[in-house]
């Protein structure tokens, strides 16, 4: 095994956002558990989850595109968390708050894959 994924910054910074989406979501309405919020706690999942299970190919290449689904699981949460936002379950300040985390986690992401490139 190349790399432990526990120690990634960027698995830990996932870890975070998961925490913070599954508390963001229990104050979703009740008509929203099986919609909105468990679609954003199963893609903030994958996040870290497909972070992990890179860790353990044999390649850099493999590695990657765990790494990629990672990424677009990261937009995929972005997306959902703009849909948050706009109908008014979440605030202005939480959702600034939330976007620029996950900005921080997709320019993470991309610069590991980058680094895996070379």
């Amino acid at each position: 095994m190349k790399h432990n994924f526990k120690k990634l910054t960027i698995w830990q910074e996932g870890i975070e956002l998961v925490i913070e989406t599954y508390k963001i979501t229990k104050t979703f309405t009740s008509e929203e558990k099986f919609g909105l919020s468990s679609q954003l706690n199963r893609c903030s999942v994958s996040i870290p989850s497909n972070i992990a299970e890179g860790t353990s190919k044999s390649s850099d290449k493999h590695f990657k595109n765990y790494l990629e689904t990672a990424l677009g699981s990261s937009f995929e949460w972005e997306t959902q968390i703009i849909i948050a936002f706009k109908i008014g379950y979440i605030s202005q300040d939480k959702f600034k708050q939330l976007e620029n985390k996950i900005n921080k986690i997709q320019n993470m992401i991309y610069s590991f894959m980058q680094k895996l490139s070379n």
